[in-house]
């Protein structure tokens, strides 16, 4: 008993020594950083399941607090421009996204070139094909500038089918311009790459969105969407298309996706989807999963009368019937409601 009255009041020499100055103690140490605010962690691959998550958790919350139930995504090359660019000071990009012009030979010619002769055969293809292309560019801008003209028309307390792109220059800029020309909110839904690649001005701010994972990108395209429409583009375009028409085709998803391939000329010289019904590799029926467009009023008609028929009508008789089910005075089920999600369809549980 007296052996512990001792110790208790003995004092911890350890303790006075740190109080000392010039003594050998260690100084007191820093507070570690919260887990959370750790960049260190959080960049490393032990982080890498936050990071993840933060990419489906943070666009959830804007969405959400911007009030988008639904979307129609545009795909597209980031490299076609307008025609008023494509026919004076045209620069193509060295990759997709990219700010850095792809070398002098492989260039547009210009009109002085063509004169004094002084064109390559590559750089004449090039032009001509700028100033073809540049139309897809006008096209994208006004059929978006018409979906979004459509949906304001109707009185929704949330956002409905807006438009969507990548975020990036090209089709992109034009869907997302288009959408913003007619006061509509637009999305952008952009990536990380490892050369330069900037959000075009014509986003709405609070709905610019950053990836760095593609998976998740791709995730955001495919749940909020309602439609699609694909213009001419390359290597990111046919795996962003033939993403979505895989999922319509194997129904994962549980809800119907108008598709619409612009520009029946390019799309049939680029692929031929008739030889994989030849061949038994997919079924006639995988050909009625698209329709092809021509004209801007052409996909605006195939996308209004897809989504009328898909979601207007069938929402407006729900709401028909389930009019006095109101969860309060002047507020209904849709008034609580997120972005809708897209479910899993019942025969295929996930794994």
């Amino acid at each position: 008993m007296s052996n512990e009255k001792e110790s208790a009041a003995t004092p911890d020499v350890s303790r006075v020594q740190a109080c000392i100055p010039g003594s050998d103690a260690p100084s007191p140490l820093e507070k570690a950083p919260l887990a959370y605010e750790n960049p260190s962690f959080l960049n490393s691959a032990d982080g890498r399941l936050i990071r993840i998550v933060s990419e489906y958790l943070e666009p959830l919350a804007r969405f959400r607090r911007e009030k988008i139930q639904d979307t129609v995504v545009f795909f597209g090359s980031a490299r076609f421009h307008g025609r008023e660019e494509a026919g004076h000071a045209l620069e193509l990009l060295e990759n997709t996204g990219s700010t850095r012009p792809a070398p002098s030979d492989e260039q547009p010619a210009r009109p002085a070139d063509v004169e004094t002769g002084k064109a390559t055969a590559l750089q004449l293809k090039r032009a001509e094909a700028a100033l073809h292309m540049a139309r897809y560019y006008e096209d994208a801008r006004t059929l978006a500038k018409m979906l979004t003209t459509w949906s304001l028309s109707m009185p929704f307390r949330r956002n409905r089918f807006v438009v969507t792109s990548g975020g990036g220059p090209g089709i992109m800029e034009a869907a997302n311009r288009g959408a913003h020309e007619a006061g509509g909110k637009t999305i952008g839904l952009n990536i990380r790459l490892p050369f330069e690649q900037h959000p075009n001005p014509w986003i709405t701010p609070d709905l610019n969105f950053e990836f760095h994972y593609f998976f998740m990108r791709k995730l955001w395209f495919a749940y909020l969407s309602k439609a699609l429409v694909v213009f001419p583009g390359g290597f990111g375009t046919l795996d962003e298309m033939f993403e979505i028409l895989t999922l319509t085709q194997t129904r994962k998803l549980a809800k119907k996706i108008t598709v619409v391939i612009y520009g029946s000329e390019y799309w049939k010289k680029v692929i031929n989807l008739e030889a994989l019904v030849d061949s038994g590799a997919i079924s006639p029926r995988d050909i009625e999963l698209f329709q092809y467009a021509d004209t801007p009023e052409q996909a605006f008609a195939m996308l209004r009368d897809g989504l009328t028929t898909n979601y207007l009508e069938p929402e407006a008789a729900l709401a028909s019937a389930t009019a006095s089910q109101e969860l309060m005075a002047g507020w209904s089920l849709d008034d609580f409601m997120g972005p809708e999600m897209a479910r899993t369809n019942p025969g295929n549980p996930p794994r």
